[in-house]
């Protein structure tokens, strides 16, 4: 598979150019932190403009859409964020378009970029919240459940909204989800920031493979891809108006002065994935599964192959131990609570890199189990629209003084980046109990 975009760049760098356009350093490597400086440009003149691509990233971005088989993929240069904005626009329009006021059905465990793009562009969201305690993060949604909800809803939502894989490495029923969907005339939306590489595996675990109309891709998180670097997928079934208005879906929430050396990790992973890359991962897979066998006493967690979560308290050890322990060892994870700790794995890692894990956690010993359970949060109750909170004036509170107010803004940091509680809803005795036990100490709410 070619490189086009890489190609125009490189190209461009043997040149030698006077550079009289952006960046300021002139494509001078000078500076030891300029190493790239030759390969980082801008909108120039053959480079394309990337929300309105019509050269070498329109021809990259249909490699991409080749590769992972959808209508029509497009380029995020800042990651699934700008992706999941898109999508709550489309949606918008979608709505727009039936004429029919928005709303989206969307799983709680959805990052805090969807929330705060609903609140924005005013889209009526009504949560799906998880059948029992399940922790911040975890919020599984069966296809059997999502029909009854449809069924009896008095509104149908323009849309279904879920994460999967989530952070925890859960993996949802997406062709299950999907059907329930269609049976019910609306879209399903899937936010897969973590799954990219699941349309490579042996057999193609990809949300657009297995129906979903619309989904982001952080191409960071698993692939060999700059930070910041992720696909907006169309599936071929998805409604013109999206294919219509895609491209200013993005730009109207993106940079006008994309990262070119994101898309050029973009396009270079292109050949990479139409190359070694399945048989790589191919390769790697069972070296993942004998690890999680490996790890049985830590109660590996979720489906998703490339994730490694671990639910130590059994073992005696939180979540938040566990990732002390193994940094205090030169291994530094994802993500860690007092429930879980996160580590993404990779076909890059090698033998060793995954032995000295394993040896590392090995080494570990057996404490008496902790017994405490994640609190549950229960149906929020919602004081003010999600726009109305998010556009009021606020200020910035201890949590133990919050309880009774008006959330403005969530509270979270990222990862996991799953909010508490959203824009308008009240701040219960529950909120404040799951605020305590995972950290948080301070939160937006509306002025009085």
């Amino acid at each position: 598979m070619k490189t086009p975009l890489c190609d125009f760049v490189r190209a461009y760098a043997r040149e030698n150019t006077l550079r009289l356009h952006m960046p300021g350093h002139k494509g001078v490597s000078g500076a030891e932190h300029l190493s790239a400086a030759p390969f980082d440009l801008t909108e120039i003149d053959g480079a394309d403009v990337l929300y309105a691509a019509s050269g070498v990233i329109a021809q990259s971005e249909a490699n991409a859409s080749a590769l992972f088989g959808s209508g029509k993929t497009l380029y995020s240069a800042e990651g699934s964020s700008l992706c999941i904005r898109a999508m709550v626009y489309l949606t918008l329009l979608y709505a727009k378009r039936q004429r029919k006021p928005p709303l989206i059905f969307a799983a709680r465990n959805a990052h805090k970029a969807f929330a705060l793009a609903a609140a924005t562009m005013n889209v009526a969201v009504k949560w799906l919240l998880p059948s029992s305690a399940q922790g911040l993060v975890k919020c599984e949604i069966s296809p059997t459940r999502l029909d009854e909800t449809l069924t009896g809803a008095a509104q149908k939502p323009t849309a279904v909204y879920i994460t999967s894989p989530d952070y925890l490495g859960n993996v949802a029923d997406v062709k299950g989800l999907s059907a329930v969907c269609k049976k019910h005339g609306v879209l399903l939306l899937v936010d897969n920031a973590h799954g990219a590489y699941l349309r490579f595996l042996p057999q193609d675990m990809h949300p657009l493979t297995l129906g979903a109309d619309v989904t982001c891709d952080s191409a960071h998180k698993t692939l060999p891809v700059y930070t910041g670097g992720a696909y907006l997928h169309l599936n071929k079934a998805a409604p013109a108006i999206f294919y219509e208005e895609a491209q200013t879906a993005m730009a109207t929430f993106a940079s006008t002065s994309p990262s070119y050396l994101i898309l050029q990790s973009l396009d270079g992973a292109n050949a990479y994935l139409g190359g070694a890359y399945k048989e790589k991962l191919a390769a790697f897979l069972p070296k993942v599964r004998a690890l999680k066998a490996a790890l049985s006493p830590f109660s590996p967690q979720g489906e998703e192959e490339l994730k490694l979560t671990l639910a130590p308290k059994a073992y005696g050890y939180t979540g938040t131990e566990l990732a002390k322990a193994l940094e205090n060892e030169g291994i530094v994870c994802e993500f860690s609570d007092p429930d879980y700790c996160v580590m993404m794995l990779s076909p890059e890692l090698t033998d060793e890199n995954l032995h000295r894990l394993q040896a590392a956690l090995c080494s570990l010993p057996k404490r008496e189990a902790i017994t405490d359970l994640p609190p549950a949060l229960n149906e929020p109750r919602k004081l003010l629209s999600m726009h109305e909170a998010l556009f009021s004036p606020s200020e910035e509170v201890p949590v133990a003084e919050a309880i009774g107010r008006i959330l403005s803004a969530p509270t979270v940091s990222c990862p996991p980046a799953v909010p508490v509680a959203v824009c308008g809803e009240e701040i219960t005795e529950d909120a404040i109990a799951c605020f305590a036990y995972y950290g948080i100490k301070t939160c937006r709410v509306v002025k009085k």
